[in-house]
């Protein structure tokens, strides 16, 4: 059985819904700070409700992938949900 190190990577999904406009400074600036764990991202724009649903694939340890959801679950007006591989 392999055991996992604190040098593990896992691959995990951070999926948000941004409802304030006004914090996509706040979340480029959190999503640069973690950039070298950052494999893409996808934002889409939904005018119809007025909000965006920005994707964003990440490549890190499993503290690191939480930190990074955390800051941004954090912020008013946006909510984050984080899938993990099982890898």
């Amino acid at each position: 059985m392999i055991q996992n190190t604190p040098d593990d990577t896992r691959v995990a999904v951070i999926s948000l819904i941004v409802e304030k406009k006004e914090r996509a400074e706040d979340i480029n600036r959190i999503l640069h700070e973690y950039s070298g764990y950052i494999i893409g991202r996808m934002g889409i724009p939904y005018q119809k409700k007025d909000i965006s649903v920005i994707s964003v694939a990440v490549d890190a340890p499993a503290d690191i992938i939480s930190g990074l959801s955390g800051k941004l679950g954090r912020l008013d007006g946006i909510s984050a949900k984080t899938a993990y591989s099982k890898l």
